[in-house]
């Protein structure tokens, strides 16, 4: 139906794509700071799901929409729906006690727990090298974010924040997981759509618990957040996603993902006036210089002038 974007405009959908990541990061941390935060992830993945599942199935924007067998319905409630519920729960919670940047630079560092949990033998060891270093790299970052809230002292040192967004970081790897193994039989925006809406139909009961106990500070601002979290943040910042992964390759697009830690901070320190901490620099600069060095395929790079055959 379309033609064929440019590689500037794939590139530049996707910087778009990272710029809205960081607004609904930093919207969600403004979100939970007034409603209970189960009920914000919940009532942000049931409109977001139900909407991208509209757009699948009255469109050919994001491609055609595969019909569900029982089986694929089962996986989808066991494996997908329930893995992103638990993440955006633990994510929601770490947003309450620390800084938005922290978090979204844990989340940063998820390639390489994916990388170590890829395959138990290494196939060689310049292959262990790399890999093993770049876990390295990342979690000497993880630890020069953590260490200041581990080294105060009170209950409002932000340690448990820091502790929450490094579990944050896992559930991510393992919803990643959860929907590659999905991935041979439905699209990345499919896998998107019905894990979000269901996810929140799980979340449903806790969110009215919190609702019940707590209740929820109704205020236009705050609806309208919401709303960018769902629009912006859900249907389109992943509709450029997938887009991109129609045209590139899946590493290729994945590079972008480094980019959205220092998004996230940008859209913090200008909106929330979040100053950025003395390890976030150095932290980001280790986390992300590990994914790279994870990701990279150094022999296409450079070529066997510089690197020998395996």
């Amino acid at each position: 139906m379309f033609a064929r974007p440019s590689k500037q405009a794939i590139a530049g959908s996707l910087l778009l794509a990272v710029f809205l990541w960081g607004g609904n990061n930093t919207s969600v941390k403004v979100l939970v700071a007034f409603w209970p935060p189960i009920f914000v992830g919940a009532t942000r993945f049931l409109c977001a799901g139900l909407l991208l599942l509209a757009v699948l199935r009255g469109t050919d924007w994001l491609g055609a929409a595969a019909p569900l067998s029982s089986e694929l319905n089962r996986r989808l409630w066991r494996r997908g729906a329930l893995s992103l519920a638990m993440y955006i729960t633990v994510f929601n919670w770490a947003l309450r006690f620390t800084a938005v940047s922290h978090v979204a630079l844990y989340l940063g560092a998820s390639p390489i727990w994916a990388l170590l949990l890829e395959e138990r033998a290494v196939p060689s060891a310049r292959e262990a090298l790399k890999r093993y270093g770049a876990a390295a790299l990342a979690l000497v970052g993880v630890v020069v974010l953590f260490w200041p809230a581990l080294k105060a002292s009170g209950a409002n040192s932000g340690a448990v924040g820091e502790f929450l967004g490094l579990a944050a970081s896992f559930l991510w790897t393992h919803y990643g997981r959860q929907c590659r193994a999905l991935g041979g039989s439905l699209s990345g925006v499919e896998i998107t759509a019905h894990t979000m809406w269901r996810a929140g139909v799980l979340l449903a009961p806790l969110a009215l618990v919190e609702v019940t106990a707590r209740g929820v500070a109704w205020s236009p601002g705050l609806v309208l957040i919401q709303g960018y979290c769902v629009v912006a943040g859900g249907v389109i910042a992943f509709g450029l996603w997938t887009n991109a992964l129609r045209h590139w390759k899946t590493s290729e697009v994945y590079l972008f993902n480094n980019l959205i830690p220092l998004s996230t901070m940008l859209w913090a320190r200008s909106w929330l006036q979040e100053p950025v901490t003395p390890t976030f620099w150095l932290a980001m600069v280790l986390i992300v210089g590990g994914v790279l060095l994870g990701q990279t395929n150094w022999q296409r790079l450079f070529g066997g002038r510089w690197l020998p055959p395996e």
